[in-house]
C-alpha cells in the first residue's frame, strides 16, 4: 500500500481541509478515467480515452518538469483534478505575452452526488493559493464555449482576457486538437 504525500494543505472554515497530492498515474488512472469520461467533462477532451490511455497520458505528463497533475482531496475524499504548467512550455505561450512569474492551470471538479453551494468557490480559493505560491499571475484557458468554467473563474477573481485559438499539438507522444479558448488571468 502506498502512502499519499501531500504537497499542499489548507483548512477553510466551514468547508474542510483541502490537500493536494501529485497524481500517481498507476494508482489514479481509473478514478480520473471515470471523471473525464462523463458528458460534463467534454471540454477536458478525453471522453473517448480508455483507462490505459489516461494512464499513458498522465505518465507522459509526469515525465515533464514543466507540467504537473494533482488530485485535490477534501477531508480525505478526492474532489478534483488540478494541473499546473509553465506557459512558455505550453501551446498557450504562443497566444499571449508570457510574463516571468506566470503559471497556467487546468481544473476538473469531480462529479458530485449532491451539489453543494459554494463548493467550487472554496475549492478554487485553495488551488489559487497553491498556484500563486512563488508566482505573480495565473493564466487559465478554458474552452471558449465552456460558460460554466469561465463564470466560475470570473467569480473567483480572474479577469477575462482575449479569445484565442490554441494551436494543434502533434508530437509522437501526444496529440491535442486545436481549441478556441478564453484566456483569463488572476494577478497577485
Amino acid at each position: 500500500m502506498t502512502t499519499t504525500e501531500y504537497v499542499h494543505e489548507q483548512t477553510v472554515d466551514g468547508f474542510g481541509t483541502v490537500r493536494l497530492a501529485r497524481l500517481d498515474p498507476a494508482r489514479d488512472a481509473e478514478l480520473v478515467h471515470g471523471w473525464v469520461g462523463e458528458e460534463r467533462a467534454r471540454f477536458w477532451g478525453m471522453r473517448e480515452a480508455t483507462v490505459d490511455d489516461v494512464r499513458e497520458i498522465y505518465t507522459h505528463l509526469d515525465s515533464l518538469t514543466t507540467h504537473h497533475a494533482f488530485l485535490a482531496y477534501r477531508d480525505g475524499v478526492p474532489v478534483a483534478l488540478f494541473q499546473t504548467y509553465e506557459p512558455e512550455a505550453d501551446r498557450v505561450g504562443e497566444c499571449y505575452d508570457v510574463r516571468p512569474g506566470d503559471i497556467g492551470v487546468h481544473l476538473l471538479i469531480a462529479p458530485a452526488d449532491a451539489p453543494e453551494r459554494g463548493f467550487s468557490t472554496h475549492l478554487m480559493s485553495v488551488l489559487v493559493s497553491y498556484a500563486l505560491s512563488g508566482r505573480e499571475r495565473i493564466v487559465a484557458e478554458p474552452d471558449a464555449a465552456n460558460e460554466k468554467a469561465i463564470a466560475l473563474l470570473v467569480r473567483g477573481g480572474f479577469e477575462p482576457g482575449p479569445e484565442v485559438v490554441l494551436p494543434e499539438v502533434d508530437l509522437p507522444e501526444v496529440h491535442i486538437a486545436e481549441k478556441r479558448a478564453r484566456l483569463l488571468f488572476f494577478t497577485r
